[in-house]
């Protein structure tokens, strides 16, 4: 028979649950603590939600640009026109081609760095909230560079638009208070 004592189920305060020596000033009971456990509070969550919004907006952003397909026909023909005079219907389909193409890479790239800043400040990713304010800080000023040139449709330019007053609320959401102490829990380390 043996003369050690066992611990007391869930240990005490020198040892964990499984009767291991725990370092000195270890939480040992605080759910939740873990930054895995961190409920993301409401401005987190639509912020997110916001940001799958945007990502669906850049596709309906290249639906508008395929829509609105003869006025981008009529604008390239028009700059082809100012800058050579003597331009071939090659240079023509070529340009045309090339602008298309540009377009659907950036709408889908677009959309994806949407979905991947929804995902990782969904994570409470303080880099991500960097990432999505400089995102942010860059499509304030790709919004009011393309309206003030002019060279937009109508539909595009409300799609701009609707992007930019979105980026502003994401970026508003992620910098609230509650938004802050979400990315400092989730940046703690993990106990356990």
């Amino acid at each position: 028979m043996s003369t050690t004592p066992t611990p007391p189920e869930g240990g005490d305060q020198t040892t964990g649950p499984a009767g291991y020596p725990v370092h000195p000033g270890t939480p040992q009971d605080q759910p939740g603590r873990s930054a895995a456990l961190v409920d993301q509070p409401p401005s987190i969550r639509l912020a997110v939600r916001l940001m799958w919004a945007g990502a669906a907006l850049s596709l309906i952003g290249l639906i508008v640009t395929f829509a609105t397909l003869g006025t981008l026909k009529d604008q390239l023909r028009d700059s082809l026109e100012k800058s050579d005079a003597n331009y071939s219907q090659a240079d023509f389909d070529a340009i045309y081609t090339a602008t298309l193409a540009f377009a659907v890479v950036l709408s889908l790239v677009t959309t994806g760095i949407w979905l991947w800043m929804a995902w990782k400040n969904g994570q409470g990713r303080s880099w991500a909230r960097i990432v999505a304010t400089v995102l942010g800080g860059l499509s304030v000023v790709s919004t009011i560079y393309a309206v003030a040139a002019g060279t937009s449709t109508g539909a595009s330019i409300v799609v701009s638009v609707v992007s930019l007053l979105l980026s502003i609320a994401i970026l508003v959401l992620l910098w609230r208070k509650e938004s802050s102490n979400f990315y400092a829990e989730r940046s703690r380390p993990q106990v356990g």
